[in-house]
């Protein structure tokens, strides 16, 4: 453990002191993580995705997961990689999901500190954990909904419970498509607001 913790960068350690801190309540060092890693883990879900609005909804959902778990943190790898192993796991699901074909999954990422991540994934099986891992996103997701303003709720509850894409919502709510898009990247903004808060997600 002790030769592992002297090869950790400056980053890394500096990412350290600013978990302790979000931990304790810190609700600006949530903020710089997020700033940290939004645009590495953003760009990286999109590789495997190759749909910028679906990157976008996942990147959410990544950040929430792992600041909702924070407390388990264990310094024995960078944050990033633990962020990039939840990232890929959680997009994973939902290419599995939505069964995209996709040529990335077998990537590897290297993270700050130059160590490589790899994506282990068995094709042939889901998960055992698949549907608590679901329950929990679905929990994880109603929390932003009560929590934005009424305009927006009907259209995020379409989106990530119902998976419509923003077509079949523009159709269901007999709403301009360029409308349903500005609201949704309003709400979506909104909802990273929440993720730095994490004390709105409790």
């Amino acid at each position: 453990m002790e030769e592992l913790k002297k090869d950790f960068s400056d980053k890394a350690i500096e990412d350290f002191a600013l978990i302790d801190l979000a931990v304790q309540g810190d609700d600006a060092a949530y903020a710089k993580l997020l700033q940290r890693y939004k645009k590495a883990v953003y760009h990286m879900i999109l590789k495997m995705v190759r749909n910028i609005d679906d990157a976008e909804d996942l990147t959410i959902e990544s950040f929430a997961k792992a600041f909702k778990s924070l407390h388990r943190f264990k310094k024995d790898f960078t944050f990033s990689t633990w962020l990039f192993r939840i990232a890929t796991n959680n997009t994973i699901d939902f290419i599995r999901k939505k069964k995209l074909n996709t040529l990335s999954i077998e990537n590897t990422f290297t993270d700050d500190d130059g160590q490589s991540v790899s994506i282990d994934v068995e094709d042939e099986n889901l998960d055992p954990q698949e549907e608590t891992i679901r329950a929990q996103k679905a929990e994880l997701m109603q929390l932003f909904v009560d929590k934005l303003p009424s305009k927006y709720q009907k259209l995020v509850r379409l989106r990530y419970f119902h998976e419509l894409s923003y077509e079949e919502i523009a159709e269901e709510l007999d709403a301009p498509l360029g409308t349903v898009k500005a609201q949704l990247h309003r709400a979506r903004e909104l909802m990273f607001e929440m993720v730095k808060n994490k004390r709105d997600l409790i």
